[in-house]
């Protein structure tokens, strides 16, 4: 069936019974009511004092609250501000002092560290909600008392700041200029054709994994404003996925390497137990994804399993299953609004073949860190931008990613990438998640260090440590095998798979 894919509000006055949101719980949302519930957030945010270009965060779980405040943010010219909820009290408080919220909206299960923050970000009482109740915090409800289910007077668009993960410093919010056009007339969804997702044809978007992350939020939303109803997960889990995707016939979604991997440990007969075969496009990224598992998820899913590289701040490129079996470890090739150019340290472009630091840039908008202009200069390069990562191009523009600088590791002159030795040690058995840093030796300058979560029920021992340095030894040259392994019990990521290095170095730091 065939209809115009002109926006969520559109859709929603024209079939406005259809469901289009599943929430956690399963309750169903139509179209209608999902409008009727973001028109009442924008009045009752105007009535808080809200206009054009102001922010207001968010300290939510997945659910309709977060959809209804994007949409509420996408017509009425706000910035909606995504906060993770992994943050403590003083985290949370320099993101909404720094993009200036002027309202925060909580969920109970995080008052503490919300309300933390509203005090030491000064946040004024009456401008602080919850969903359900947390003390000092008006009732959510209390944006909706009274106001009208029409739909706002001044419709403008509006979008997400999202704030980079801070791995150095403190986060800085990604700020883009807002169009002055009503949403409508602005790019709504049709970047997921980039991924051959086509509006409405029976498509059901999954979301597994936090909407606080941009890439998460972006593809939902996008799947909702081209017609596709979206399944909401509140907390991930590997076989509940599955039974997801199974009982809703979902056909795309976006995925980490660390999901891939924690579905294929599941035992035989549970992976068996699921129709999977409804799946179109399992999109992946925001870490590097082990050759093993990708094709291990080749094997299991076929060809839906697809790889992209991109930031918070733009992208990027997407490889196809066809392409990375063709090219094995490829991250693909630039969208096509998207250009991909390698530079050294000097400035200069590289050829083909030759490493150095991977940089984009974008035709559709561009970005500011918030209040960072240093930051903002220092990472560009004429029209392009970086994050970071190191890599290289081949001679049919297929990029390749190597690492990120901060996290190289130099020893005795030899640069070492930890996403190699990181994919080697988990291709052992009893390695449930891996990470790697350099830590410092007198006469090499670094050493490599492997953290380790054993697998269930496994027991991290001397015995154990000397098994899996074995296992190195097999399968890597020694100068990157690891000289020493300490277990933890758990791997500091984030749901969407980030991984936090700085929290495995003594210090804190990098």
């Amino acid at each position: 069936m065939t209809r115009p894919a002109n926006g969520f509000w559109t859709q929603a006055a024209q079939d406005p019974d259809r469901d289009i949101l599943i929430a956690p719980d399963g309750e169903r949302w139509s179209a209608a009511r999902l409008h009727a519930t973001a028109n009442q957030l924008v009045h009752g945010l105007r009535a808080a004092g809200l206009g054009p270009g102001d922010a207001f965060a968010v300290v939510l779980p997945n659910g309709v609250e977060f959809f209804t405040a994007y949409l509420a943010a996408a017509q009425a010219g706000f910035y909606l501000v995504p906060v993770n909820h992994h943050l403590v009290g003083p985290e949370i408080a320099w993101i909404v002092s720094d993009s200036g919220a002027k309202a925060l909206i909580a969920h109970e299960r995080y008052a503490p560290q919300a309300q933390a923050a509203a005090d030491e970000a000064a946040l004024p009482a009456d401008h602080r909600f919850a969903v359900g109740s947390a003390p000092g915090f008006r009732p959510y409800t209390a944006l909706f008392d009274g106001q009208p289910t029409n739909p706002p007077q001044d419709r403008t668009s509006g979008v997400v700041m999202n704030y980079t993960s801070g791995t150095t410093g403190k986060p800085r919010g990604i700020r883009r200029p807002l169009s002055g056009k009503p949403p409508e007339e602005t790019h709504l969804g049709g970047f997921l054709g980039f991924f051959g997702i086509k509006p409405f044809d029976g498509n059901v978007h999954l979301v597994c994994s936090p909407l606080y992350h941009t890439a998460v939020l972006q593809f939902a939303a996008a799947a909702l404003h081209i017609g596709h109803p979206v399944v909401l997960m509140d907390k991930w889990m590997p076989e509940e996925m599955l039974r997801l995707i199974d009982e809703y016939a979902c056909t795309h979604t976006h995925m980490v390497p660390t999901q891939f991997h924690r579905l294929l440990a599941l035992p035989g007969e549970v992976r068996q137990r699921y129709d999977v075969s409804s799946m179109r496009h399992a999109i992946h990224g925001a870490a590097p994804c082990p050759e093993h598992i990708k094709r291990a998820m080749l094997e299991w899913w076929g060809p839906c399993v697809e790889e992209y590289y991109a930031a918070s701040e733009g992208g990027g490129t997407f490889a196809p299953a066809a392409d990375w079996l063709k090219k094995p470890g490829t991250v693909g090739r630039a969208w096509p609004i998207s250009e991909i150019a390698i530079f050294d340290d000097e400035g200069n472009r590289l050829p083909p073949g030759e490493l150095g630091t991977v940089y984009m840039s974008m035709t559709a908008g561009g970005f500011r860190y918030h209040k960072d202009e240093t930051k903002t200069r220092k990472n560009r390069i004429g029209d392009y931008f970086t994050v970071g990562d190191l890599g290289y191009l081949d001679e049919d523009g297929y990029l390749y990613l190597r690492d990120r600088k901060i996290d190289l590791i130099i020893s005795g002159g030899v640069n070492i990438y930890p996403a190699e030795v990181e994919a080697a040690l988990l291709k052992h058995p009893a390695v449930a998640d891996a990470a790697v840093i350099g830590v410092p030796h007198d006469d090499w300058g670094e050493e490599v260090k492997a953290f380790i979560e054993p697998a269930p029920g496994l027991r991290g021992d001397a015995a154990l440590a000397t098994d899996i340095l074995a296992h190195c030894g097999r399968v890597l040259a020694r100068y990157k095998c690891p000289r020493s392994v300490e277990f933890i019990a758990e791997m500091p990521r984030d749901p969407n798979g980030k991984l936090y290095k700085r929290r495995l170095r003594p210090n804190g730091s990098g």
